[in-house]
């Protein structure tokens, strides 16, 4: 009866992972690129105000041409696309079969 020592396969039977029957793969790290509005800066209103005018007139008198008032200014908001770069699956690794085969053995 011939054992496996004397058949010339020593790893035939060694338990997983041995390094002649499995070796370690390594899938690396999935990304994308993502492109979101964001925005830069908020709206605002600004107001301008006037004051009143007043002009002297014939007799020494003052009289006002026009009253104050103010005006409203809207600034809309301001929007940029950044670009963001995101993980999709973070990388691992697994054991995978050797393809070789014992030359003594088969297995």
């Amino acid at each position: 009866m011939t054992g496996t020592a004397s058949a010339g396969c020593y790893n035939c039977y060694t338990p997983p992972p041995c390094q002649t029957c499995y070796q370690q793969q390594y899938v690396a790290p999935q990304y994308r690129t993502v492109d979101e509005t964001v925005m830069v800066s908020p709206g605002s209103v600004v107001a301008h105000r006037t004051p009143a005018q007043y002009r002297t007139v014939m007799v020494p008198q003052t009289v006002m041409v026009a009253p104050p008032s103010v005006q409203y200014e809207r600034i809309p908001p301001q929007y940029a696309t950044r670009l963001r770069v995101e993980m999709v699956s973070p990388g691992y690794s697994y054991y995978a079969p050797v393809q070789m085969g014992c030359a003594s053995c088969g297995y």
